[in-house]
């Protein structure tokens, strides 16, 4: 797309290695917790309970202080306008890559641009009615918001997933352990229990793109204020969206049945993408953005 990433957190190189990860950051996030939450969470993983949707439960929601406010409603809001005054928007192709770790089905990784700042596309992704968005969620069976620190959340979340194989589908049910932090607007995700799947882990990443950056030429902005200087507070901050995931079924399927699964994964990240891209052209052709209504 030719415009400048900015300063993204430091990620791993070996793609095949992202999943070791994931269990560093649910580590440290538990033993942030207060105590009786990590008696709860290790009773939890080992014996996960449903908690219908709308219903009450006996499981406390642990809130913290929450931290000063950044503010970024509002600026979300007044990007949003920006981008409303100049939509123009080619999506491209996304990158999609698929490798297989021993013993695994897959390991997923997709990188895509999307014309909105990180913190929309932040919410598509973690809006609880986002089955509305990605047509392969067929229901949310339980969720429950088990910490709340205001800029990020442990959710534990179970939902009804649709598949497709030669001339089969059906559902199937996906209990997850959801750490997401709009702070770097990250989105980690982890199986509480096996079953038919052994390994079920990922983790959604956004980060900013000056798209307007030309503007600045031959200066180039290193940081928001640089940029907001240089455009004078009208250039558009776009977003690169990445998407890993890791597949390890409790039985790895010979050839060629294995290799039509990954087929079929790789056709499933490319709905999620175009699911994606279409609520964002929806969100820029919208009036009113969240709870914010524009002046007619």
């Amino acid at each position: 797309m030719g415009e400048k990433k900015v300063s993204p957190a430091s990620q791993p190189n070996d793609r095949n290695e992202h999943h070791k990860l994931i269990d560093p950051a649910f580590t440290k996030f538990f033993t942030q917790a207060p105590q009786k939450l990590q008696n709860f969470l290790k009773v939890r993983l080992r014996r996960p309970e449903k908690v219908e949707e709308g219903k009450d439960s006996e499981v406390p929601v642990v809130r913290k202080k929450q931290k000063s406010s950044t503010n970024w409603e509002a600026n979300l809001e007044k990007q949003m306008q920006i981008w409303r005054e100049n939509p123009f928007w080619h999506d491209q192709p996304p990158e999609i890559d698929v490798t297989v770790p021993k013993g695994s089905l897959c390991n997923l990784h997709v990188k895509f641009d999307v014309g909105l700042p990180p913190d929309a596309v932040y919410n598509i992704v973690t809006d609880p009615d986002n089955k509305r968005v990605f047509k392969n969620i067929k229901e949310v069976i339980s969720r429950k918001v088990l910490v709340d620190e205001g800029s990020r959340q442990l959710v534990d979340l179970e939902q009804a997933a649709i598949w497709r194989f030669l001339w089969w589908s059906g559902t199937l049910s996906v209990h997850v352990l959801v750490d997401q932090n709009r702070e770097d607007h990250t989105v980690k995700f982890k199986q509480v229990k096996t079953g038919f799947m052994k390994k079920f882990e990922g983790c959604w990443r956004v980060e900013p793109v000056f798209v307007d950056e030309k503007i600045c030429l031959p200066f180039k902005p290193k940081t928001f204020s640089d940029y907001e200087s240089c455009t004078r507070a009208r250039g558009r901050i776009g977003s690169v969206a990445s998407f890993e995931q890791l597949l390890q079924l409790a039985i790895v399927p010979p050839p060629p049945i294995s290799g039509y699964l990954r087929g079929v994964t790789r056709k499933t990240a490319e709905t999620v993408v175009n699911n994606l891209l279409a609520e964002a052209a929806r969100i820029k052709d919208m009036r009113k953005y969240g709870m914010v209504e524009e002046n007619s």
